[in-house]
């Protein structure tokens, strides 16, 4: 049987789903055309910015008992080639060890297109719920997986989290207890707030966009919105590399050949950015044009460090399982009321006006936990 405290998570839960009946907090404009909600209407005041300092800051070990270890069932694409979960669960693990809270974990590992698979797991999970106290799931995609999100979440035995999505689904009977992830939207925000700044206003740039989708639309899309109000900037060519090195590059090429007048190039991810500025290296003009990537990866930051190029929107990319042990042990402490349904990785600019020893700085940050350099596999 569960500890007393652990049987307080379920009633916890309880609430969390009931709580997740009555979205959202707040109306936006657009909502009837989304079939999910935004963080901004689902999140009480404060509370994401609260979980985001608390994950920045030092351990506060648990204050509680434990008559034996918490149980974490991890269900994720982890056999996929990106690393984004193995570097979070370092981060869960680690963080959870400096908070002083007993665990121990099983991982249900899957490649992204093995949709029927992570159904299995959850079918698995959700049988065993005596078994678990937490699961996460990391879906392969968030609509085909929905049902499975739906059922563990309203399984009272089992706290639930979503890695990698911060679109909680309408359509879901009981919301899971919280979402954990980084928003494009938040990025192209603090990346658009920084240029304008910086540059001023009535700036004319181009754009290498991504592919058209929800990605895309936030990366690109939204950024354009927002340089367009606050800087009346004038977009004079947008080119779709499909995040390839070479879509970087081809669309950079034609821009300083046929839009001369841009002195702006913003690039929707790491990979176009590399190959945008190796376009521009390639004819001498990387110190004529001010150029962005898109994540803050090492390659980028290299980049900036050699001067090729000036500014990315730097995800810390341990924040999302650091989070995720804090919102546990605020499950633990009896303080789940205080967390945000939606929880989004601290984004902030990394640019070229920075000194080596702090870009240095924000890549520990961002790799406290997992480790600045590639993981070993």
């Amino acid at each position: 049987m569960k500890t007393l405290q652990l049987a307080l998570t379920a009633l916890l839960l309880t609430s969390t789903a009931a709580f997740g009946q009555s979205l959202p907090l707040k109306e936006l404009p657009g909502d009837a055309d989304r079939d999910h909600w935004l963080p901004a209407q689902v999140n009480k005041d404060g509370s994401l910015e609260a979980l985001q300092n608390m994950t920045g800051a030092e351990a506060v070990p648990f204050k509680g008992q434990q008559d034996k270890p918490i149980q974490i069932a991890l269900i994720y694409p982890s056999a996929d080639v990106s690393d984004f979960w193995a570097r979070n669960y370092l981060a869960l693990t680690k963080r959870l060890d400096q908070l002083g809270i007993q665990y121990e974990t099983r991982e249900f590992a899957s490649r992204q297109i093995e949709h029927s698979l992570q159904a299995t797991y959850a079918a698995q999970v959700d049988q065993d719920s005596d078994i678990y106290d937490f699961v996460i799931f990391g879906p392969s995609e968030l609509a085909t997986q929905a049902d499975n999100i739906d059922k563990l979440a309203s399984n009272e035995n089992l706290t639930t989290f979503v890695w990698a999505f911060h679109t909680p689904l309408k359509y879901l009977k009981t919301q899971p207890a919280a979402w954990f992830d980084f928003s494009s939207a938040y990025g192209a925000q603090k990346i658009c707030d920084y240029m304008v700044e910086r540059l001023g206003k009535d700036v004319t740039y181009a754009m290498n966009r991504g592919i058209p989708g929800i990605t895309d639309n936030q990366r690109s899309g939204d950024f354009k919105d927002c340089v367009a109000e606050k800087g009346n900037w004038n977009v004079v060519y947008e080119h779709y590399g499909e995040y390839q090195r070479e879509g970087g590059f081809e669309g950079t090429q034609l821009m300083l050949q046929a839009y001369p007048e841009a002195k702006v190039i913003h690039n929707a991810n790491t990979a176009m950015s590399m190959g945008s500025v190796e376009a521009q290296v390639a004819v001498g003009k990387e110190k004529e044009i001010f150029s962005t990537g898109w994540g803050g990866t090492g390659l980028e930051l290299d980049a900036i460090r050699r001067g090729e190029l000036d500014a990315t929107p730097m995800r810390m990319g341990d924040d999302v399982g650091a989070a995720t042990a804090e919102a546990i042990k605020a499950h633990m402490e009896g303080r789940s009321e205080e967390l945000p349904l939606v929880f989004l990785g601290r984004i902030t600019v990394a640019h070229d006006q920075m000194s080596i020893e702090e870009i240095d700085a924000l890549e520990q940050e961002a790799f406290r936990f997992s480790g600045v350099g590639a993981l070993k596999r």
